[in-house]
C-alpha cells in the first residue's frame, strides 16, 4: 500500500513538473545581427546587452515565455518571422502600414523622433533644400531609406547593410550626413569618432505613413495568442515600474514618447 502511495505522489509530481515545463512556451526572437547602441550590443562572447535586451527581458519574464536571442540579418528578419524561422521581432521596428501588410505588431514599447546628423565641416539643415547635393547614407529596408527616398530627392542617396558601416563612412568623410533614430545617433555622436566629425543638424518633419506610430514587436499574422501575451506583459511593465526601472539606466527622459 505504501508503495502504491509513494507511486501516486511521484506520478502526481511529474504532472505538476510537466505543466510548469510546457507553460513556459519557447520563442525565438529575433533582432538585428549588428551593434545598435543603446539599444541592442553584443560583447566579444557573442552576449548581447542593452536597453531594448533587457525590455524583451523583462517582457519575456512577465509573459512567462521562455525567449531565445536569434540574431538575425536586417534586410532578412521580416523574412524569417514569416517562414517561422523566428517567432516574434524586438529590433526597433517601426509599426508602419507597409510592414503590416505582412506581419502583424505588438502595442508599441517606445517611440522617438527621427534625426539627420551630419559632418561639422559643413552647415546646412534636415530639409530638402539643405540636403540638396550631399551624400546622405541610409540603412537598406528601413524606414529611413523610404523617408529619404520620397523626400530628400536632392540628396545622393547611399544605402548600407547597416547603421554602424553608414557611421563609419561618416567619420570616414565619404557620406556628408545620415538620417536615423535619434537615440542611436545621439549615442554615436556621444563616442569619440562621432565627437570629432559631427553633429545634430536637426529632425525630420515627421510622416506617421512611413515613419509610423512607434516601435512595436513583430508577429506573424495569426499568432494571437503571441500578441496578447506581449500587449498584456508591455501594459502590465509600464504599471509595476520596471519599465521605468530599466529605461532610467539608459535615458534621462521618458522613450515611451506619445
Amino acid at each position: 500500500m505504501a508503495g502504491t502511495m509513494k507511486k501516486l505522489i511521484l506520478v502526481a509530481l511529474l504532472i505538476v513538473f510537466s505543466a510548469g515545463m510546457a507553460s513556459a512556451q519557447m520563442v525565438r526572437v529575433g533582432i538585428a545581427a549588428e551593434p545598435y547602441p543603446p539599444f541592442t550590443t553584443p560583447d566579444a562572447s557573442g552576449k548581447w546587452s542593452g536597453w531594448e535586451i533587457e525590455i524583451m527581458e523583462a517582457l519575456c519574464e512577465e509573459a512567462k515565455l521562455d525567449c531565445v536571442i536569434t540574431p538575425t540579418a536586417w534586410d532578412g528578419i521580416i523574412p524569417a518571422l514569416t517562414s517561422k524561422k523566428i517567432d516574434m521581432i524586438i529590433a526597433s521596428m517601426s509599426i508602419t502600414a507597409e510592414r503590416m501588410k505582412s506581419i502583424d505588431f505588438s502595442d508599441k514599447y517606445y517611440n522617438t523622433p527621427t534625426a539627420i546628423i551630419g559632418t561639422k565641416t559643413m552647415k546646412f539643415d534636415a530639409t530638402p533644400d539643405g540636403l540638396k547635393g550631399k551624400y546622405l547614407g541610409v540603412q537598406i529596408a528601413t524606414i529611413h531609406k523610404v523617408y529619404a527616398t520620397k523626400y530628400f530627392t536632392g540628396a545622393k542617396i547611399k544605402e548600407y547593410q547597416t547603421q554602424d558601416e553608414v557611421n563609419q563612412d561618416l567619420v570616414a568623410g565619404r557620406i556628408d550626413a545620415t538620417q536615423a533614430d535619434s537615440l542611436a545617433l545621439a549615442d554615436f555622436l556621444e563616442t569619440a569618432e562621432g565627437k570629432a566629425c559631427c553633429e545634430l543638424k536637426g529632425m525630420v518633419a515627421d510622416d506617421p505613413e512611413i515613419l509610423g506610430a512607434g516601435v512595436g514587436a513583430g508577429i506573424r499574422k495569426g499568432d494571437d495568442a503571441l500578441k496578447s501575451k506581449i500587449n498584456a506583459a508591455i501594459a502590465a511593465i509600464r504599471v509595476n515600474g520596471k519599465y521605468d526601472e530599466i529605461s532610467k539606466k539608459y535615458f534621462d527622459f521618458d522613450i515611451y514618447g506619445q
